[in-house]
């Protein structure tokens, strides 16, 4: 496959691109406060029809929520798009979304963990999922002088990608994308003493064969091979959008104990789906995650 910070783009590329910054020009006019809100709606109203996603979601809650009642199936399809629209504006406002991660608390079990392993400078993953807004505990983190960097997947989009990568480099460095020179660069950070975020809902077709919400979900192994293999601790982290939509909860749950690797990873998606089913409207229900 192309890298897409080489591919030539397409015109379906170029439309696409054109449409996403338009509706960041707009959004980015106005206040903090409004605009996250704002950008939320042209998502969930606009967006997600046009791109198939209110089907997808249905689709999703159909396979593993069968006994979902229709009123709240049909707010998940217009809540969904909405955390995801907000959340990319938030990746998108820079100094803004910093100023309000920046002095969040860091709760839950696995806090006193993190702190431990940045005082005393051992290898840590952050295990996570695109749940809530997935950036803001890394936000959180390197404002407090923690050394985070996370693994990333380059768009196809190659003129998406630029830009995307620009933002979520501005909440913070290093950046590994998915691949062998990435993949390199990411083991000496995590050898060096460096946490590492790992996004682990996404379906991978030669991962493991866990469950997640009861049904077969093919899943990376990558945290847990890594944890054991250098000795890290894996501690679930996640950013819980309040009821206010603009503000977030940072929690952790107690670091997931070695074992072996299908047993680690089935934890990390057991950790997920517990917050996915508490709060319901925030995990990225758009996802092909059950093939």
């Amino acid at each position: 496959m192309a890298d897409p910070e080489q591919a030539k783009p397409t015109l379906s590329d170029r439309l696409t691109d054109a449409g996403f910054r338009a509706i960041l020009g707009l959004a980015r006019a106005l206040p903090y406060r409004a605009r996250v809100p704002v950008a939320g709606w042209i998502v969930s109203r606009l967006v997600a029809p046009l791109a198939g996603w209110r089907r997808r979601i249905r689709d999703n809650l159909a396979l593993v929520c069968p006994d979902l009642p229709r009123a709240e199936v049909d707010r998940l399809v217009r809540a969904v798009p909405d955390n995801v629209g907000r959340t990319m504006i938030e990746l998108y406002s820079g100094k803004d979304f910093l100023a309000r991660a920046r002095d969040l608390p860091i709760t839950g079990p696995g806090a006193a963990a993190l702190a431990a392993a940045h005082r005393e400078g051992r290898p840590m993953i952050l295990a996570t999922g695109h749940f809530g807004n997935y950036d803001v505990a890394r936000a959180a983190l390197i404002a407090r002088g923690y050394r985070v960097g996370a693994l990333y997947r380059p768009m196809k989009n190659p003129l998406f990608n630029a830009h995307y990568l620009a933002a979520i480099s501005a909440i913070g460095t290093p950046l590994f994308p998915r691949g062998k020179p990435g993949m390199a660069a990411m083991v000496r950070f995590l050898k060096s003493g460096g946490m590492l975020g790992l996004l682990m809902d996404q379906h991978m077709r030669h991962g493991a064969a866990t469950t997640f919400f009861g049904h077969t979900a093919f899943t990376a192994t990558s945290a847990a091979d890594l944890a054991l293999r250098y000795g890290a601790e894996i501690v679930p982290i996640y950013g819980v959008r309040r009821d206010d939509g603009i503000s977030f909860d940072i929690v952790t749950e107690a670091p997931i104990p070695h074992s072996d690797a299908a047993t680690m990873t089935q934890a990390i998606n057991d950790s997920l789906e517990r917050v996915a089913r508490a709060h319901m409207d925030q995990w990225f229900w758009i996802h092909r995650r059950w093939k």
